[in-house]
């Protein structure tokens, strides 16, 4: 059972891609009732909490991460009022609602930027932002050597000649948090969310907000970081704690932050900032038993200090799908292993992917399951370039494929698109052959991936020694291929990354299994939750 006031220190998590999850007025869009008509299914796969990607007032150049309108719901997905509703309603199948924030920058249509532009050079409204003169003799060059995350510069030229900042796409201009109305805007956006119930924020890119006035060209190894990971950026998430804790119920603050650092990492989660931060280091892990061993440990020793729950996450909307990541036998995950013709063998991705869930569930902290994971979903790496909207791909002409490979919408039921999505056809193409995989025919499977998590999370449930707590490594067990721990005297997990099976400890029993036993013995690429006697 979660502690309600510490509820996010084991919980299990849904991230809701509402776009893609389901559509209930049949324009191919998923859209907020859909998600309110899925909500006995949500319960029944045993969540704790949904985490809503941005479902706000939005042109949507990025997905919706270019927010214009921070208290308004886009059109497409529906209106405040059945936000609200969504969220007292989930609430009543005891999961709990988390929304995004995106600190770093908000949409070319936003109110501010518009009256920026419309202000000219100098003017107040132009100083929420990082509006520049250009470098050269014309000022024909950007301001300095920044790039965008999503290729080319980070600098885009307004007619006025001056540049304005953008460390993601042109349509998404970088916030000036030195500014006070930018703060003193975002902790009135929480609590507007947080009065109407939600139970926590997941904040984008949270590393990434502020930035040196200065704005100095960009030198390998510099150190402070022009833009990202500056000491400032604490200052934004004590005051935001102290605002979350202000309710009878304390509300959640979860971070986006990409550190190499694990030092610099823990920092964002000492006792007066972050709650919880998404464990990249496990995410971008290979299937290598030494490897996952290795960040699995990093993980728990970066936060015992600042005593803060791990989280383990195995996808999301950004990342290439779990069955086909580990699908590609030798390249694990590697941003490199989203370019195109890349061989993928999907029966041992989804023998892995089986396997990584049970390992991922037992481990202390709280888990995130993005939408699909839970039926076993390949990336669609064959999308018409006609019907990408990925920044990514468009900005790089194709180079990188982008990201909407793992954002097709959901199948449901029946035997041809749209798959009891809704209607068709759908914002991006289903592929013609996931019949098997919708949750009509999954449900009626026993050895289905879907019935795999229902399972696991059951259990996960009903386990005392599972969800937050300690771990013990089961040494002496196996050889350096299989990752063997324990989370109480009678509970183990045990993960078979070789290509021998191996004995199960003696006098054990199975509580769940990913795959088949083979005479007793766990194969290759299979774990196995175990009663010790």
């Amino acid at each position: 059972m979660l502690n309600p006031h510490e509820w996010w220190r084991g919980a299990a998590i849904y991230q809701v891609y509402v776009r893609s999850f389901a559509d209930a007025d049949g324009d191919g869009v998923g859209d907020l009732a859909g998600v309110h008509s899925r909500l006995p299914y949500l319960a029944e796969l045993g969540v704790d909490a949904l985490w809503f990607n941005p479902w706000y007032a939005s042109p949507m150049a990025d997905g919706g991460y270019d927010v214009a309108d921070y208290r308004a719901i886009h059109p497409a997905f529906g209106t405040l009022a059945e936000a609200e509703r969504l969220i007292a309603e989930a609430l009543d199948h005891g999961i709990r609602t988390i929304i995004d924030i995106v600190p770093n920058h908000v949409s070319d249509q936003h109110r501010w930027f518009q009256e920026a532009l419309a202000a000219g050079p100098g003017s107040a409204a132009r100083e929420r932002f990082w509006f520049r003169e250009g470098r050269g003799e014309e000022g024909e060059l950007p301001p300095n050597n920044w790039t965008s995350q999503f290729g080319g510069s980070a600098w885009t030229r307004v007619p006025d000649g001056q540049w304005y900042l953008h460390r993601f796409a042109s349509a998404q201009p970088d916030l000036n948090w030195q500014h006070p109305d930018v703060r003193t805007e975002h902790e009135e956006v929480l609590r507007f969310w947080f009065d109407r119930g939600a139970a926590g924020v997941r904040i984008d890119s949270a590393a990434e907000v502020v930035k040196d006035p200065n704005l100095p060209d960009l030198v390998e190894g510099a150190d402070p970081h022009p833009y990202l990971d500056r000491d400032e950026i604490h200052d934004v998430y004590r005051a935001w704690r102290k605002l979350a804790e202000s309710y009878a119920q304390p509300r959640a603050l979860i971070g986006e932050v990409w550190l190499p650092d694990p030092e610099r990492f823990a920092r964002y989660l000492r006792p007066d900032e972050l709650h919880t931060a998404f464990n990249f280091g496990f995410l971008t892990c290979p299937w290598d038993a030494e490897r996952l061993r290795e960040a699995i440990t990093t993980t728990l020793a970066v936060h015992a200090p600042v005593r803060a729950p791990a989280t383990w996450v195995l996808a999301n909307h950004d990342i290439t799908r779990t069955v086909t990541r580990y699908g590609r036998a030798d390249t694990g995950f590697d941003f490199a292993a989203k370019a195109h013709g890349i061989p993928t063998d999907l029966e041992l991705g989804t023998r892995r992917a089986r396997a990584a869930a049970l390992l991922s569930l037992a481990l202390p902290g709280s888990v995130y399951l993005y939408q699909g994971e839970e039926l076993g979903l390949p990336e669609v790496e064959d999308l018409p370039v006609e019907v990408i909207e990925d920044p990514m791909f468009h900005r790089t002409d194709g180079a990188d494929p982008g990201r909407d490979g793992c954002r097709v919408p959901l199948p449901w039921s029946g035997d041809d698109p749209p798959f009891g999505f809704g209607g068709s056809p759908t914002w991006l193409p289903q592929p013609a052959d996931w019949a098997g995989l919708t949750v009509e025919r999954q449900s009626e499977d026993p050895q289905s991936m879907l019935a795999l998590y229902r399972t696991a999370l059951r259990l996960r449930r009903s386990e005392s020694a599972l969800g937050d707590g300690e771990l013990s490594w089961f040494d002496g067990y196996g050889d350096g291929e299989v990752l063997a721990f324990t989370r109480s005297e009678r509970f183990a997990c045990v993960v078979n990354l070789g290509a021998e099976p191996v004995q199960l400890p003696a006098g054990s029993r199975v509580l769940l299994c990913s795959g088949q036993l083979a005479d007793g013995a766990l194969p290759p690429d299979t774990a196995v939750w175990l009663r010790l006697p």
